[in-house]
C-alpha cells in the first residue's frame, strides 16, 4: 500500500507544480508537507489568476463560490493521506487559519474538491503584502475524538 501514496504523491505534487504551486513564494521547510497524529498532509498556495484564467471545466469557476478577484487572492490546497497505509483521506472536515507574523487571521472550512479523480480541499485566502504567514490546518476525521493540527510556514514574497 506505501506504493500507493507515492503513487499518489507524485500525482499531487505533479498537478500542484502544474496548477502554478511551485510559485517562488512555496511554503518552507519540506516542500509543504508534514506529518501528524497518523496523518501525511500536504499544503499548496496559489495566485488564484491561475484558477481564473481560460478553462474548459465551468466547475473550475465557480468552486468555493467563484474565484475571487483582486490581486492578493489565493487558493490554499491540502491533500491528506493517512499516514500508516497510504490512503487518501476524502471523508475529513478541514479548516484553515491563515495568519500574518503577530496577527490573527480569518478561519475557513476547506471545501472538498475533485482533482483527477481524488479528493483534496481548498478555499480562497487574502494575502495581502510580503509577510511570513502561518496556515494553521485543523483536520477532523468521523469517529476521532481528536482533531489533528499542523502548522505550515509560508513565505509570501508578492
Amino acid at each position: 500500500m506505501r506504493k500507493s501514496l507515492n503513487v499518489d504523491k507524485y500525482l499531487l505534487l505533479t498537478l500542484l507544480a502544474v496548477a502554478g504551486l511551485a510559485y517562488p513564494s512555496a511554503p518552507v521547510g519540506a516542500q509543504g508537507y508534514k506529518a501528524a497524529g497518523g496523518l501525511a498532509v500536504y499544503l499548496g498556495v496559489m495566485p488564484t489568476g491561475i484558477i481564473k484564467g481560460p478553462s474548459p471545466h465551468a466547475t473550475e469557476r465557480l468552486m468555493h463560490g467563484g474565484s475571487r478577484n483582486g490581486p492578493h487572492e489565493y487558493h490554499v490546497v491540502a491533500a491528506v493521506f493517512d499516514a500508516a497505509s497510504g490512503a487518501r483521506v476524502s471523508d475529513a472536515t478541514v479548516t484553515a487559519q491563515v495568519s500574518g507574523v503577530g496577527l490573527a487571521g480569518p478561519r475557513k472550512t476547506l471545501e472538498p474538491m475533485q482533482i483527477a479523480g481524488t479528493t483534496t480541499y481548498g478555499e480562497y485566502f487574502s494575502l495581502p503584502g510580503r509577510d511570513t504567514y502561518t496556515v494553521k490546518l485543523t483536520i477532523q476525521r468521523p469517529g476521532a475524538t481528536r482533531s489533528v493540527v499542523v502548522d505550515f510556514k509560508y513565505e509570501h514574497q508578492r
